[in-house]
């Protein structure tokens, strides 16, 4: 138990710091102007799951690396869309967009592939990669899922402060521009990975 809870404990302080000022938490914080916390805290805690495991899966057992290249690629696109999919939100009748921000399903799927996309290759799972090296597997997952939605938790409450303070064109392109720029960082870490 003891080997349990150290590795809890230490992967929880990384990704907990980590996590403070990445983009992340930047995504957090967008997608809680756009939707209802729980469904945004629900998807990151999904895709943090599934990519931490991955993460304690490969820094355990195998100690190898995912090809980040194309995983960043794909995520790069991904945002992109996004951002245009969150202009084309202004099209929408009132009763579509009560409708949609009742609708937490699409929220849940949208916010998941999100986060799990961006989280493949970044500092975060190469964090637990080499924490789950040193540490037991469970604890390590545990402490560092907890981690990082506990700090992108904070981003959604952030976020939804600002979602009722300003007003609904400035979030809506405000959000676009974030998700194109997450879009863009991506691609661009994608390019520099595959061609160096």
């Amino acid at each position: 138990m003891d080997g349990f809870l150290a590795a809890l404990v230490i992967s929880f302080g990384v990704i907990f710091v980590a996590e403070l000022g990445d983009k992340s938490q930047l995504m957090a914080m967008t997608f809680a102007t756009r939707f209802k916390p729980w469904p945004v805290l629900i998807g990151i805690t999904i895709a943090t799951a599934v990519v931490h495991l991955v993460s304690v899966g490969i820094g355990y057992g195998l100690g190898a690396a995912l090809p980040t290249g194309w995983i960043s690629l794909a995520g790069g696109l991904a945002f992109l869309a996004f951002g245009a999919w969150t202009l084309r939100g202004d099209t929408l009748t009132d009763e579509e967009k009560a409708k949609a921000e009742r609708t937490t399903g699409s929220a849940i799927f949208a916010v998941s592939v999100a986060f799990f996309l961006a989280e493949l290759g970044d500092k975060t799972m190469l964090a637990t990669i080499t924490l789950a090296t040193n540490h037991g597997w469970f604890g390590t997952w545990l402490g560092s899922t907890i981690g990082m939605v506990a700090a992108d938790a904070l981003a959604i409450l952030v976020g939804r402060m600002l979602g009722k303070r300003l007003p609904e064109k400035a979030i809506k392109y405000g959000a676009a521009a974030l998700f194109v720029i997450f879009g863009v960082w991506l691609l661009v870490e994608a390019i520099a990975e595959l061609t160096g």
